[in-house]
């Protein structure tokens, strides 16, 4: 756990909102649009994708599931330029399954409260490897919440 300064990242991404318990099928099928017309475009991934979470609420999360690239692109459809905004995070990195995060949340929300500090509404997961190639106790998620 540790606070960490991050540069703004453009991404090319996808908005919706989702109900809390239906959001593997919507960010696993947002993602495969997202990387199909990256495929087309031949545009290259930079860094792990992320979902940004602009709220907290389960019945109605507002998300971008989104792929940083280097530069802007000409999009279609429901897909956007977007970017992680820049600044100052509490930073940590949760190994193993996406059904155990809550643990490494409340760990998180007990350092906040140690070192006192506000966050921000929004935050976000990076995925620094896949489901699809990783076994579940290996998966690596980092989490960043931007501090106010």
């Amino acid at each position: 756990m540790e606070i960490r300064t991050i540069e703004a990242k453009k991404a090319l991404g996808i908005e919706a909102t989702v109900a809390a318990d239906k959001l593997p099928e919507n960010i696993g099928s947002m993602y495969g649009e997202l990387a199909a017309f990256m495929q087309k475009k031949a545009i290259p991934v930079t860094e792990a994708p992320y979902v940004l979470y602009k709220n907290m609420d389960p019945q109605a999360l507002q998300i971008v599931a989104a792929f940083p690239v280097s530069q802007d692109v000409q999009t279609e459809g429901r897909i956007i330029m977007t970017e992680i905004p820049g600044g100052t995070f509490v930073h940590c990195v949760h190994k193993g399954p996406y059904t155990e995060l809550e643990k490494t949340y409340a760990k998180v929300m007990d350092y906040i409260i140690e070192k006192k500090v506000e966050t921000q509404e929004w935050m976000y997961e990076s995925y620094i490897n896949s489901p699809e190639d990783t076994a579940p106790e290996e998966l690596l998620t980092e989490l960043f919440f931007p501090l106010k």
